[in-house]
């Protein structure tokens, strides 16, 4: 079976990987003329399902319980599993206990056992909770070495051209994300900073609650942490703005004060794709199955999606949907 991928972000590798170990002759087209640059490669890399449940549907965690795994059988040496630990300042207390109460898969910890996974915030939170289970990697490492995997396999890639001007493929796999013809779709903008300074070391993602403008510190290697936070409903892939940046640096400088002190080496924003109740789509149109609506969670629930993805192109089921079951109603997903 011959299949095009169309589209080099998360949802597009994912799901190449999926349909050449399955035997597919697998050719992957880009528009753009290098791996990167889309809402894939300004992702925080948190594989951290339990987390992300305090604002997401059970379906979020039911997909992406495993998705530590999947990346680390598909890129072996990207994946880091140290967990996620979660913190709030003394004044912010109840935003602790807020996040505790719509999770699941943590411990609670006090300053000392903070102190002993993370000994640079010490003296700095008196509680937090711990998701041992959690676990994070690189998106740009990831990608790289994801795409290098499929390039070994045999896998075509294509930058530079339209896929709608490539013919010849038995079945075709959307993951275009905004850029799909679906009007159901939204954006969501997400804003990152990548910091560097030595001065400060952590072994796994801290998440610091505000109730205003919560921040996630994501470690990186050569001393540098990606900085995110911000979810703006706006299709503006423009460069971050004055006010997030000012909002995260001050953030990350209420996490540690040294971060003040860091260097700037890289910002960006990317739009991803949400549908109204944030939740993704697995479906048929024809000799297309689309993928999309991957929302905050793309390194999350990519390998759940692309493993629906081949499912259907295996099944040879043209009209097909497939969904989940959220409070008792059906919802694509």
């Amino acid at each position: 079976m011959r299949v095009l991928v169309k589209g080099a972000g998360v949802a597009g590798l994912t799901a190449a990987f999926e349909l050449a170990t399955r035997g597919a002759a697998v050719t992957v087209a880009e528009t753009g003329h290098a791996l990167g640059g889309n809402a894939s490669w300004f992702a925080g890399g948190m594989l951290a399902p339990w987390c992300e449940r305090e604002s997401a549907e059970q379906p979020v965690l039911d997909l992406g319980c495993n998705a530590g795994d999947w990346w680390e059988a598909a890129t072996p040496g990207q994946v880091t599993r140290a967990g996620t630990l979660v913190v709030a300042a003394p004044r912010d207390v109840g935003e602790l206990d807020r996040f505790a109460s719509r999770t699941s898969g943590h411990r609670r910890v006090d300053e000392d056992e903070i102190v002993l996974l993370e000994p640079d915030l010490a003296g700095r939170f008196r509680r937090g909770l711990f998701f041992s289970d959690e676990a994070h990697l690189d998106p740009r490492q990831a990608m790289a070495a994801l795409h290098g995997r499929l390039a070994a396999m045999g896998v075509e890639f294509r930058f530079g051209v339209d896929a709608r001007h490539i013919s010849g493929f038995d079945r075709r796999i959307d993951c275009t994300g905004m850029a799909a013809e679906d009007d159901r779709l939204r954006g969501v903008r997400g804003e990152m900073l990548i910091l560097r300074t030595p001065d400060v070391s952590l072994s796994r993602p801290v998440r610091l609650l505000h109730p205003r403008f919560p921040l996630y510190a994501v470690p990186r290697t050569g001393h540098r942490f990606m900085v995110g936070a911000t979810m703006i409903e706006s299709r503006s892939t423009g460069p971050v703005t004055a006010r997030s940046m000012m909002e995260l640096l001050g953030a990350a400088y209420a996490l540690h004060p040294a971060f003040g002190e860091a260097g700037v080496i890289d910002t960006g924003a990317g739009v991803r794709p949400a549908f109204p109740d944030n939740l993704p789509r697995v479906a048929t149109h024809g000799s297309t199955v689309a993928i999309n609506g991957l929302y905050r969670h793309g390194f999350l629930l990519a390998p759940a999606m692309a493993r629906q993805a081949a499912d259907l192109v295996f099944n040879q089921d043209g009209t097909k949907e497939l969904a989940h079951e959220i409070d008792g109603q059906r919802r694509s997903a």
